[in-house]
């Protein structure tokens, strides 16, 4: 038997290690088939350790027998003998099965990272609408008619979608045919997405598809502000961002030109591609608003619902194939340009963060999925928190703005005299907030300490 290059020692979303073929091997197989396929390995312990195994010539056949019969769709593996490290093992390889999912004695299961996890219902139900390329908001809503729809709101639609050139719709095709044509509606019956997205009251019929926004104070005990949104999609996306807008800080920064420069506490645009990631990819079967949390320090979007099957969340930081949750929803976002098929809402907000200057965005699985923005140390709050005066605050926030300023900049900024500006300047080099680039001379210039990319001055 040649020896065969060992497999990395160490257990991940495709490989699974087992010393013996016990039952834990089949419900391995259905998670792997459930999730991207994989190899179990009979003969290596879980810490990587090859100990091999006895392998009969009738060894294989039971084995797949055994997942063969104990699987729904049956799995058909294929099973190879290799050597590792001189040791007889077994190579168990499994195959993404096309229908899912796999239930396994009755149960399903899914591959996360190295471990096997039961499914929920909810999650039964959604892998397998798409494994047959569908999704739940494409169905049918029960005990609705094409009159429980806005036909202003259908109308809004079919004028940005020609707008935006995404979809061309002829004036003379009725509001009807169009949902027909998109798949939104059934004869006479809208699916969930038409509901959510044009229905005259949406939370009738679906009371949790709302976003609950709210502002707390420093000690995030007490709530300043609270508003629960309702309405069909692109209202509360709308509505969200208006009430995130009222509550979050914006300066107004002197930077030479015409016009004063707005500087929010967050980039305005990530934080509405937030909301709209949120409302069209959150899972409407759990019983949960979507959640906007602004805190003195931070802002957090929480949506129900964990990634969808078919992405992690190391690939979702990367250049990831959008697989989407509600297609009906995001075909229609799409249309009217509010985001991009291929999921690049996540590069989004990294780009927009990096640009305003504050921490990259944090993304994680936490009962559903949330996107966390932070102040970044220059905001004005803090600086003021730290002791600086409000030139030395002024002088940030317009490097912030320019990228840099030089002594003679900041006097005209402040209308103060050559060694008050140098004396500030001082203080915000000896706090490491500011750094100085250049020694004498007119290119010498100030810009902040650590700035991100693209905002040092050349």
């Amino acid at each position: 038997m040649p020896e065969s290059p060992a497999p990395a020692l160490h257990e991940s979303e495709t490989v699974e290690f087992k010393e013996s073929f016990d039952r834990e091997v089949v419900v391995s197989a259905g998670a792997l088939a459930n999730t991207r396929g994989g190899t179990i390995f009979i003969g290596i312990t879980d810490r990587g350790n090859v100990v091999g195994t006895l392998i009969g010539t009738e060894s294989f056949k039971e084995w797949a027998n055994t997942i063969s019969q104990s699987t729904e769709p049956r799995i058909i593996p294929e099973i190879e003998e290799i050597s590792c490290e001189g040791r007889a093992v077994a190579a168990i390889h499994i195959r993404e099965n096309p229908l899912k999912p796999v239930s396994v004695r009755g149960r399903c299961y899914r591959r996360v990272g190295a471990s096997n996890r039961a499914m929920q219902p909810h999650e039964i139900a959604e892998m397998h609408l798409q494994s047959v390329g569908s999704s739940w908001d494409l169905t049918p809503a029960p005990n609705t008619t094409f009159a429980d729809l806005d036909a202003a709101k259908i109308a809004d639609y079919i004028r940005k979608a020609n707008e935006t050139g995404r979809r061309n719709i002829a004036d003379d095709e009725s509001p009807q045919t169009v949902l027909q044509k998109i798949g939104l509606l059934y004869g006479n019956t809208p699916t969930w997405a038409a509901i959510l997205l044009f229905g005259k009251e949406p939370q009738r019929y679906l009371s949790q598809a709302t976003i609950h926004c709210g502002l707390f104070d420093a000690d995030e005990i007490s709530v300043l502000d609270d508003r629960m949104v309702r309405g069909t999609i692109i209202e509360q996306v709308n509505d969200a961002i208006e009430f995130v807008r009222k509550n979050i800080r914006v300066s107004f920064v002197m930077t030479g030109e015409p016009e004063r420069k707005q500087v929010w506490d967050y980039p305005v645009e990530a934080l509405r591609e937030a909301v709209i990631n949120a409302a069209c990819h959150r899972d409407y079967t759990i019983s949960s608003a979507v959640e906007i949390r602004i805190l003195s320090d931070s802002l957090k979007v929480w949506s129900p619902g964990r990634l969808t099957t078919g992405i992690t969340l190391p690939e979702l930081l990367t250049s990831h194939a959008s697989v989407l949750r509600n297609k009906g929803i995001a075909q229609v976002l799409y249309d009217i340009g509010w985001i991009e098929r291929w999921g690049g809402g996540i590069q989004k907000m990294r780009s927009a963060s990096e640009t305003a200057g504050i921490p990259e965005p944090v993304f994680q699985e936490d009962q559903g999925f949330s996107v966390t923005f932070r102040k970044d140390m220059f905001n004005p709050d803090s600086l003021s928190r730290m002791g600086l005066n409000p030139r030395q605050i002024q002088v940030v926030e317009y490097v912030r703005a320019k990228g840099k300023i030089t002594n003679s900049e900041f006097q005209a900024l402040a209308s103060i005299g050559k060694r008050q500006a140098t004396n500030d300047l001082a203080d915000l080099e000896q706090r490491e907030i500011i750094s100085r680039v250049g020694t004498t001379g007119k290119g010498t210039h100030y810009i902040l300490k650590g700035a991100p990319k693209g905002q040092k001055g050349q």
